[in-house]
């Protein structure tokens, strides 16, 4: 993992909210001016882009972004591909043990979810939750903009996914979640076990270190004003096949760990 090391590190005192941005040849997605106007007005955010082995110019557009602005953008090159959650992870990893934020979370670099919407949901952070997430729930007044295909291939999978967790959430894949800053110590702690539905672990981490009851206080699904799809998902349509077998697999690690994820980790004391 490389850093551009002329940012400095001192300056991570004055933020207080870090928004990891995976990128993995993100070129035809990336809107710049987006990004930059919402730094403009956002003094105590820290954008984490991390470049996930791209061979586009993904790379020396973000080091763009990170020249313009060194305080509140850092960029991690990751020299091979390593697909989405470990890019997450290494984002959040490295933001928790270089910042003194308060929380943290993840957010697509399309911007599909926009910068704002990140921000409310990254207000509902309080009194006893530590972890909310986007829901791309269409209700009267909101912007969800999906094609038929991905909307009903998305139900079906969210319902089933619902049903492995024991919990009536409407959608765990949607790009924007944001945690505390202690959750997310413990939460991106080890690897996961799957490259793309890391989303679902999140959840079976969070059951098994506060328990199902106290996991529900602690969380809460924040329906989008706006999500725009942009059409260039890199999830090819074979892995909708193969999802099960993650799926499976994820069931059987968190069934066997049980409660027992984090013996050392007091569920009381993690806001």
């Amino acid at each position: 993992m490389q850093t551009n090391e002329s940012s400095k590190l001192g300056t991570g005192n004055s933020v207080n909210t870090c928004i990891v941005v995976p990128c993995y040849n993100e070129e035809p997605n990336l809107k710049i001016e987006d990004y930059q106007e919402f730094l403009i007005h956002s003094p105590h955010v820290l954008i984490c882009f991390v470049d996930d082995g791209s061979n586009d110019r993904t790379g020396s557009m973000l080091t763009e972004v990170e020249r313009s602005h060194t305080v509140n953008v850092k960029v991690i090159t990751l020299e091979k591909n390593v697909g989405k959650a470990e890019a997450v992870r290494q984002g959040i990893l490295y933001c928790n043990e270089n910042y003194n934020h308060t929380l943290i979370g993840f957010l697509d670099a399309d911007l599909a979810t926009p910068l704002s919407e990140f921000v409310r949901v990254s207000e509902r952070l309080v009194n006893g939750i530590s972890f909310a997430f986007g829901s791309r729930i269409r209700i009267l007044g909101s912007e969800i903009d999906r094609t038929a295909f991905r909307f009903y291939t998305g139900r079906a999978i969210a319902t089933i996914i619902s049903n492995l967790l024991g919990l009536n959430v409407y959608d765990t894949q949607c790009g924007c979640k944001v945690f505390s800053r202690q959750l997310s110590v413990h939460l991106f702690r080890d690897q996961f076990v799957s490259r793309w539905l890391f989303d679902v672990e999140l959840f079976f981490k969070v059951n098994n270190l506060y328990g199902k009851k106290v996991g529900l206080e602690k969380m809460e699904e924040v329906p989008l004003k706006k999500w725009i799809h942009t059409g260039n998902s890199k999830i090819k349509l074979s892995y909708f096949f193969k999802l099960w077998i993650d799926l499976i697999k994820i069931r059987r690690k968190y069934k066997v760990m049980g409660a027992g994820l984090w013996k050392k980790a007091d569920k009381h004391t993690i806001q």
